[in-house]
């Protein structure tokens, strides 16, 4: 399977993960998450058994918005399994860097459309003002 084949499954199955996950109660939706559909199973993970449970008694109501969205599925099956977490906080990200602000703003230059210039040149503005720290 070619990486472009694997990025749209994964859209794909994103998107059926935020579908699914809508039509449930918002206890329960945050707790689970859409994982594939198998051999006519919906598969979810769920972080724990008492959500397992909750999610299994949803059955009709998953089956039915599947349907809903094309998939053919006769019954829903449930794995527990840790959610990943979400950081809480975003990690530092690298300053832009003299040269990258340089090929910004040459980039800018040859735009027509004064939008996307003005982006580009803004984008330029972010970069580290200073000489670059031991490198």
């Amino acid at each position: 399977m070619s990486v472009a084949a694997l990025v749209e499954r994964a859209r794909e199955l994103d998107r059926m993960d935020q579908r699914l996950r809508q039509t449930l109660p918002a206890p329960l939706r945050d707790q689970v998450r859409f994982a594939d559909v198998r051999n006519g199973r919906v598969v979810f993970l769920a972080s724990s058994s008492a959500w397992a449970s909750k999610l299994r008694l949803a059955q009709a109501q998953i089956l039915s918005a599947a349907r809903t969205l094309g998939v053919r599925a006769e019954s829903v099956t449930v794995k527990v399994a840790p959610l990943p977490s979400v950081p809480p906080e975003p990690a530092e990200r690298k300053p832009l860097s003299p040269a990258a602000a340089r090929h910004l703003q040459a980039a800018a230059k040859s735009l027509t459309d004064p939008e996307l210039r003005a982006l580009f040149l803004e984008l330029a503005s972010f970069a580290e003002s200073s000489s670059p720290r031991g490198r």
